[in-house]
C-alpha cells in the first residue's frame, strides 16, 4: 500500500497529459537502463555459472521488469480499475494460464539440464583418456536429445495430450521408415558401432580391404578416407564395420621390411653384418628396436635377405622415405665391401637322352655336347 500510495504521489506531481507523457517516458528509459544492466550482469555472472542458467536467469529477470513497468503503466494512466476487472475476466482462463507457467517452467528447466548435461560430458573427457573428442559429442548430443525428449514428454502430460494414441501411431511410423531406410539405418547402427570399439580414429593410417589411406572424417553414416593420391573415399559405415580393417599406425610405430639378394659366392655372415652396420647410420629410422637382417630364403639367383626397420609415427611419407634411405645406405655399403647384388639368372642344363643342345639356322647346324 505504501509503493502505490507513493506512485499516486508522484503521479499527482505531473498533472495533465504532458506529465503522463513525462512519466511514462521516465519508465521506458528505466526499463531500457535496467534490461542494459541485467544483459552486462549476465555476461560476468557467464564466467561462473553455467551459461543456460544464467540465460534463464536473465529471462525471469526480464519478465518481472516488464510486470513493474506494465503496472507503473497502468497507474500513471489511471487505468487500475480497468485493469482489475481485465484480471477478473481472465481469471476465468487461469487454468490455461497456469499450463502456460507449467510450459515455460518445463522449457527452461529442460534448456538447463541440457546445458549441464554439456558440461557435464566436457568434464568427463578433461578426466579421461578412455573417450575420445569424437565420441564425446556424439554422447553429448544424444544426451542433450534424450533431455529434450523428456521434456517434451512432460509437456504433453501438461497439456493432457493422450500419449498412448501417439505412441502408437510413433511405432506404426517407425516400421514404415525401418523397411523404407533399411540400408541407411544399418550404417546408422554400424556407424556407433565404429565410435564406441574405436578400430581406429580420424589421423589413423588404415587399410579397409583394398583401400588405403588416412581417416578424416567418421560421422554416423559413413567415413571418410583420404588415399596417398589424394583422393577422398566415402565409405557406408555397414560396409566398413563387415569389412577387414588393418589400423596400421595405431601405436605409433611400424616395422617395415625390405627384401635384398646376395650373390651366392658371398658370406651371408658378412652380408648380414655389413647392412645391419649400414642400417645403424640411417636417420629415418628408430635406434630402438634396433634394425636387424634375417636369412629369408634361397631364390633362384640369389641368397635372399630381410632388412627389418621400424619407423615412428607411421606415414606414407615417413614409410618411403624411410625405405630409400635403408636402400640407399646397404647398396653404397655393399658396393664398398665388393658384394655382389647379382642380376636374375637361370642355369639351363640339357638332357643327355636328347643329344644335347642343337643350333640350327638356314647355313648350318651345330651341335653342342652334354655338358656332362
Amino acid at each position: 500500500m505504501i509503493l502505490v500510495s507513493l506512485l499516486q504521489w508522484v503521479v499527482n506531481q505531473f498533472p495533465g497529459t504532458e506529465g503522463k507523457y513525462f512519466l511514462s517516458l521516465i519508465v521506458g528509459i528505466g526499463f531500457i537502463l535496467c534490461e542494459w544492466v541485467l544483459w552486462r550482469l549476465s555476461r560476468v555472472a557467464k564466467r561462473d555459472y553455467p551459461f543456460r542458467l544464467v540465460n534463464v536467469g536473465l529471462l525471469i529477470a526480464s519478465l518481472i521488469l516488464i510486470g513493474v513497468s506494465s503496472s507503473l503503466y497502468v497507474v500513471i494512466w489511471e487505468q487500475t480499475n480497468q485493469a482489475r476487472e481485465s484480471v477478473k475476466a481472465l481469471g476465468a482462463v487461469r487454468r490455461t494460464g497456469f499450463q502456460i507457467a507449467l510450459t515455460l517452467g518445463v522449457c527452461a528447466a529442460a534448456y538447463v539440464s541440457a546445458g549441464m548435461v554439456d558440461r557435464v560430458v566436457d568434464r568427463l573427457l578433461q578426466q579421461t583418456e578412455e573417450i575420445t573428442r569424437h565420441q564425446g559429442k556424439v554422447v553429448s548430443r544424444l544426451s542433450i536429445i534424450g533431455v529434450y525428449v523428456v521434456g517434451l514428454l512432460a509437456l504433453l502430460s501438461v497439456w493432457k495430450i493422450n500419449l498412448q494414441g501417439l505412441f502408437v501411431g510413433a511405432g506404426l511410423l517407425g516400421a514404415a521408415i525401418g523397411l523404407a531406410a533399411n540400408e541407411t539405418l544399418g550404417s546408422l547402427l554400424a556407424g556407433f558401432q565404429l565410435m564406441f570399439s574405436r578400430p581406429f580414429e580420424i589421423g589413423d593410417w588404415v587399410q579397409i580391404d583394398e583401400h588405403e589411406g588416412i581417416v578424416t572424417d567418421i560421422t554416423i553414416f559413413t567415413t571418410r578416407i583420404e588415399t596417398f593420391e589424394g583422393k577422398y573415399i566415402m565409405l557406408p559405415n555397414d560396409v566398413v564395420s563387415s569389412s577387414t580393417i588393418i589400423n596400421i599406425g595405431r601405436k605409433g610405430r611400424l616395422r617395415l621390411g625390405v627384401e635384398v639378394g646376395v650373390d651366392y659366392e658371398a658370406d651371408p655372415d658378412h652380408a648380414m653384418a655389413i647392412a645391419k652396420e649400414a642400417m645403424k647410420g640411417v636417420d629415418d629410422i628408430l635406434t630402438v628396436p634396433s634394425p636387424d637382417v634375417v636369412l629369408k630364403q634361397l631364390g633362384d639367383s640369389a641368397v635372399l635377405l630381410e632388412l627389418r626397420f621400424w619407423i615412428e609415427k607411421p606415414s606414407s611419407r615417413r614409410k618411403w622415405r624411410a625405405v630409400t634411405a635403408v636402400v640407399r645406405a646397404v647398396k653404397l655399403a655393399y658396393d664398398r665391401e665388393g658384394i655382389k647384388i647379382p642380376y636374375p639368372q637361370q642355369e639351363v642344363s640339357a638332357r643327355k637322352e636328347a643329344g644335347g643342345f642343337r643350333v640350327a639356322d638356314s647355313q648350318s647346324t651345330v651341335t653342342i655336347p652334354d655338358q656332362d
